[in-house]
């Protein structure tokens, strides 16, 4: 609706502007037409200079040429008529015949409110008579009985500015009536358009102004809709095929890890093959958690794992995942730095314990995992404003700026690359990412400032308060 608002005022904006730019135009126009029409468009002016260019030289009154000149371009003549005699004591050479050379009161009166013979006539005075000029019958028009009554002048504004707003009333609704049927059209159609980016089926009438467009997003519709469903199918069959393949890994898998065990502790093999059956037991270990793993991401990314949301602290959450691997760590080659800050002791989120314990363990696993020489693992929870950050980094080997972008960027559940022997980051970092997604939060890979690898997970917060707080040690 508020793209239909926005195009309504889009158009009624345009008309009253071409409305506007049409009159400013006009009145230009007009100008300049008029200005070219009577180049010689002030007589009175004119006869007022020819009164006061008029000499008397004691025996006739003469005129200068120049002035002469300028009467004779304009195709104009004049006389002089005396005061006290009411007589013609000077005439132009071009007077016309018709023209009396004696003239009474009412005459006088006459030809300076109108004409001599039809000729439009001009007047100036002087303190002995009145010049009088004449000009081509087609040259001017006088209106003779120029009287306005003064409530109409004082009111004209006024009256201007009413009418003008009547006439602008009347074009918006000659507009807005000659456009209906085209909004009328829009209307349905910008509904439909809105509603295909959300999977929802759609259907326009195909009928107005638009048919055509209608029509073209029915079809879009139905062939977006074809495509859901057929994208669906597959990611059920994916869904499905994952969890079956899962379930039927599962009792030979174990099988496996259960004699390996035995044939790791078995006393009458020797060394070589008790070490290659622990390998064995290793290696079946990480493919039981790869493929809890896969069948978790897979659960997560359709909606199929139920995340039960309660208020959690995150730096306690944190903080047994550390004291967990620490105990697990009997060699200390993988030594935790617990680099939160003593004062945070709570950091309250909605969460789902077990889904967090679940990624940050995934991030320190994958400290582990790909530092078999050992590293050392920096963890650190913080808070700031609104959000929690989780922080697990390591100073190990790392990754290249490249992998690090797939990692942020890939939607796969591996990064594969020429080592087909050892898994990569990939699919634990993207049951992290999904874990973290399904609260609401965001992850981000990068370079760890202490040379290696890095993940920063950020969950939006509930709430927080500061306390003291011990070291964490192991347990």
């Amino acid at each position: 609706m508020k793209s239909i608002l926005r195009l309504i005022r889009r158009y009624v904006g345009i008309l009253l502007l071409s409305c506007v730019l049409l009159l400013a135009l006009n009145f230009i126009v007009l100008a300049v037409l008029v200005a070219g029409l009577t180049p010689n468009s002030h007589p009175w002016t004119t006869a007022e200079e020819v009164a006061n260019a008029l000499q008397w030289t004691g025996e006739a009154y003469i005129l200068p040429e120049e002035v002469l000149s300028e009467l004779d371009e304009s195709g104009a003549w004049g006389i002089f008529i005396d005061n006290d005699t009411e007589q013609v004591r000077w005439m132009t050479e071009e007077l016309p015949e018709s023209i009396p050379l004696s003239y009474t009161v009412s005459d006088i009166a006459r030809l300076t409110r109108g004409y001599i013979d039809g000729y439009p006539t001009f007047t100036g005075e002087r303190e002995d008579g009145l010049v009088v000029l004449g000009y081509p019958r087609d040259r001017f028009w006088k209106h003779m009985w120029a009287s306005w009554d003064y409530g109409f002048i004082a009111n004209l504004p006024g009256t201007v500015l009413t009418v003008l707003a009547v006439n602008a009333a009347l074009i918006f609704l000659i507009y807005m009536a000659a456009n209906a049927g085209l909004l009328k059209s829009i209307k349905p159609i910008v509904n439909g358009i809105q509603s295909l980016p959300q999977g929802e089926p759609v259907h326009v009438r195909e009928k107005g102004l638009l048919s055509e467009l209608a029509q073209k997003i029915n079809q879009t519709s139905e062939i977006l809709q074809s495509q859901y469903i057929q994208l669906r199918r597959k990611e059920t069959a994916r869904a499905n095929w994952i969890a079956g393949v899962s379930h039927d890994i599962r009792t030979p898998l174990s099988m496996v890890m259960g004699y390996a065990g035995q044939l790791a502790e078995d006393a009458h093999l020797t060394e070589e093959e008790r070490r290659k059956a622990a390998v064995i037991t290793k290696q079946s270990r990480r493919m039981q958690n790869l493929i809890n793993d896969l069948n978790l991401a897979s659960k997560l990314e359709y909606n199929m794992q139920p995340v039960n949301l309660q208020k959690e602290n995150m730096v306690a959450i944190v903080r047994q995942v550390v004291v967990d691997f620490i105990n697990m760590d009997l060699d200390d080659r993988y030594p935790i730095e617990w680099e939160t800050k003593e004062a945070l002791a709570i950091c309250q989120v909605d969460a789902d314990r077990n889904l967090l314990r679940r990624a940050v363990g995934n991030l320190i696993q994958n400290c582990i995992s790909h530092n078999e020489q050992g590293c050392r693992i920096y963890v650190r929870v913080a808070a700031a404003g609104e959000s929690c950050t989780v922080t697990v980094a390591d100073d190990g080997v790392g990754a290249e700026a490249g992998q690090l972008e797939k990692l942020n960027n890939a939607p796969h559940y591996m990064v594969c690359d020429e080592n087909t022997t050892d898994q990569r980051h990939g699919l634990g970092l993207l049951l992290v990412k999904q874990i973290i997604a399904a609260h609401g939060g965001t992850t981000l890979i990068g370079q760890s400032p202490y040379g290696g690898f890095s993940v920063e997970l950020t969950l939006p917060m509930h709430g927080f308060s500061l306390q003291g707080m011990g070291a964490v040690t192991a347990q």
